[in-house]
């Protein structure tokens, strides 16, 4: 969850655990501790009935697409603390978007010199590249949004 998948879909290690044990109960997956680590690990595997499940779920409508970013709600109030407040949100935004798009850039290219392996990467290349237009995009606002950040800071942004 925190590499392949924190591009489009976070969950934090309060969900993750319920989401797995619930999983175990009903059968769609099992779990075993790994006995070579030297730290104690669980291992979760997909059952049988749980491919069934997952593969149902994937015929399924899509319920809701959703975009949680909680530097878009500090700045939606960020009147509330000014300019050099926003800019500082603005920068980190930026900051972690440069650090990031890095891994899908790489992961981008292993996943070109490998379609032919396994048809699954198609499908993983192409929410690599949905990453990587959006963090273009991402990192592009900042850089209007800061631009526009000369003395008075307008608001006017698009």
């Amino acid at each position: 969850m925190d590499t392949t998948l924190k591009y489009f879909w976070s969950a934090s290690y309060g969900s993750i655990y319920p989401a797995l044990s619930d999983l175990v109960q009903r059968g769609l997956a099992v779990k075993r501790e790994d006995s070579e680590s030297k730290r104690s690990k669980l291992i979760y595997t997909i059952t049988d009935d749980g491919r069934n499940y997952l593969k149902k779920w994937l015929t399924l409508p899509v319920q809701k697409d959703e975009l949680h970013y909680e530097t878009l709600l500090k700045l939606f109030f960020g009147n509330e603390q000014g300019a050099q407040q926003a800019i500082s949100h603005i920068d980190a935004f930026q900051e972690k978007i440069q650090k990031e798009l890095p891994y899908l850039l790489d992961a981008e290219q292993i996943l070109q010199k490998n379609l032919d392996q396994d048809t699954a990467h198609r499908y993983y290349l192409l929410t690599v590249k949905f990453g990587i237009k959006t963090y273009r995009t991402y990192f592009e606002w900042c850089e209007e949004a800061k631009k526009n950040s000369d003395g008075g800071w307008s608001v006017n942004v698009c």
